[in-house]
């Protein structure tokens, strides 16, 4: 069976992902673009105040910036 993800705030999977070489590239209302240093993937954060991510959504996250999951448990 495999393993659920907890939710998290926004700005933790922004930390994340800085940490491992992406950077902001524009935000279009409440989502935040980054892209990786190559500029190959692309990642959209939904950042709406207060509210964490979803389990799906961050799992979205995790399959766009190709980083592996354990990063984010």
């Amino acid at each position: 069976m495999p393993k659920k993800f907890r939710t998290v705030k926004p700005k933790e999977v922004i930390t994340i992902l800085c940490a491992n070489g992406f950077s902001l590239r524009r935000v279009k209302g409440s989502h935040h673009i980054f892209t990786n240093d190559a500029k190959t993937k692309m990642v959209t954060i939904p950042v709406h105040s207060g509210k964490d991510l979803l389990p799906n959504t961050l799992r979205s996250i995790i399959r766009q910036s190709g980083l592996s999951e354990d990063l984010f448990r």
